[in-house]
């Protein structure tokens, strides 16, 4: 018989999902940021809802999933027991509390989703219930939490309180989500009737207590806000740690990731998913989104200068304090030379897929911060935009990722580059939707073309 000769037709690729990663704050994820020249010619003010209301409207004219704040609760002192170098460095301070400005933004956009992170170490599950749906309310479904244990001893400080292990913070947090999904429960679809006419505004028989009593809370319910269009925000989560990682196997809708090189990504992407596939979980359900911090020239050399401008505008010292304040453990302990991959503080372990550069190569303490304070790890990727999308391209084939949260290292600018020039790339390429499909925060993110 003759061998056939017919093709066969390869299978497209998933499209990605896009993120943008914002701070309320004069930093994000680079502390070149304050400092940038493209900045300061912009006439930027960080402090002025104006601005995040133009990066929404832009980032949904990218249409993107969502734009989406990191936040911390406190100003450390990690770095040297001093708060002089986070301020010096603007490392994430100030910042603003940035959930008022979800309003704000879903304000002026009609599809993209608006999403915060709201810590739950220091607060009860019927406040974040009850503020969580009445922000789901204001957007017409488009919120997300971005559910965080805070680690940082600065922060339980501020709040009058110790740091707790990994395994208390857990347990408590699955405590709270258990808690807050009983309140978005207690209040059935059809509650609410509206008749006029009988005057009965809700059927009581349709709204329930909760009663619930555990190890850390108690709350009577129900809750005080009618059942939400998502029924509670969409759940963002970034858990590095084997209780992070399980806490957003079990709740997450979406997951932010920080994995400089691809072949640590790709042993991360395969243990999320197959741990939603172990609880009988469709691992469809939740998108990983990898960050990238893209920076982006008119030819590969003016690209590379970009980056170079960029990287110098970062002082050592404020990589050492941005650094010392996420792994909450003071780097002015260990020599600079010193290599962060043969260190045994426990500290530092969560972080350790951090400290190598891409070809594997171990980091110094001193070239670890630096690289923190550039983009807190994110790898940088550099080139015109046809490249650029070669490198998202080939991240994901390696990687299997759904797609990356952005971050700039300038603004404005860096967000209208990256959608003006990258996004009509990545659609030319048939990588990138073309149109929103769903109205909720949960059903962007379950979009599959």
């Amino acid at each position: 018989m003759a061998e056939s000769t017919k093709k066969t037709k390869s299978k497209p690729k998933q499209k990605m999902h896009l993120a943008q990663f914002l701070v309320h704050g004069p930093t994000y994820h680079s502390l070149a940021m304050w400092r940038h020249p493209e900045t300061a010619k912009a006439g930027y003010d960080w402090s002025r809802p104006e601005l995040y209301q133009h990066i929404a409207k832009v980032c949904e004219r990218g249409l993107f999933d969502t734009v989406f704040f990191a936040d911390l609760n406190y100003i450390a002192d990690t770095f040297g027991g001093s708060m002089g170098p986070a301020l010096r460095n603007a490392t994430q301070a100030p910042e603003h509390d940035p959930i008022p400005l979800l309003s704000f933004m879903a304000a002026v956009t009609k599809r993209i989703g608006v999403a915060s992170t709201f810590s739950v170490s220091h607060s009860h599950p019927f406040y974040a219930a009850r503020l969580w749906a009445s922000l789901d309310h204001l957007t017409e479904g488009r919120a997300g939490w971005n559910v965080v244990t805070s680690i940082n001893s600065n922060q339980a400080a501020n709040y009058g309180e110790e740091r707790q292990p990994p395994g208390t913070r857990y347990d408590r947090a699955h405590e709270f989500m258990e808690v807050c999904q009983k309140l978005w429960h207690s209040w059935d679809e059809d509650a609410v009737v509206m008749d006029r006419e009988n005057a009965i505004f809700a059927d009581p028989d349709k709204v329930h207590r909760i009663e619930h009593e555990g190890r850390f809370f108690k709350s009577r319910g129900p809750l005080n806000v009618i059942r939400s269009p998502q029924n509670g925000p969409a759940i963002l989560q970034a858990g590095t740690s084997p209780q992070g990682q399980d806490f957003a196997v079990k709740y997450a809708d979406a997951i932010f990731a920080i994995q400089p090189r691809a072949v640590d990504a790709a042993a991360y992407f395969a243990s999320i998913k197959g741990q939603m596939a172990d609880i009988g979980r469709d691992p469809d359900t939740c998108k990983i989104l990898f960050g990238m911090q893209p920076i982006i020239g008119a030819s590969e050399a003016e690209a590379l200068e970009k980056q170079d401008e960029h990287n110098s505008l970062v002082p050592l010292e404020g990589g050492m304090a941005i650094l010392s304040a996420h792994l909450d453990f003071d780097l002015s302990k260990i020599p600079p030379d010193a290599l962060m991959t043969e260190r045994q503080e426990p500290e530092l372990f969560r972080m350790r897929t951090r400290f190598r550069k891409p070809d594997g190569t171990p980091m110094t303490v001193a070239e670890t911060a630096a690289r923190h304070g550039q983009s807190v790890s994110l790898p940088q990727f550099v080139g015109t935009p046809t490249s650029i999308a070669d490198q998202m391209e080939a991240y994901i084939d390696a990687v299997g990722g759904d797609g990356f949260m952005i971050s700039a290292t300038h603004s404005p600018g860096a967000i209208e580059d990256f959608v003006d020039l990258i996004v009509p790339e990545l659609q030319k390429r048939g990588l990138f939707r073309t149109n929103y499909k769903g109205k909720t925060q949960r059903e962007i993110l379950t979009q599959k073309d």
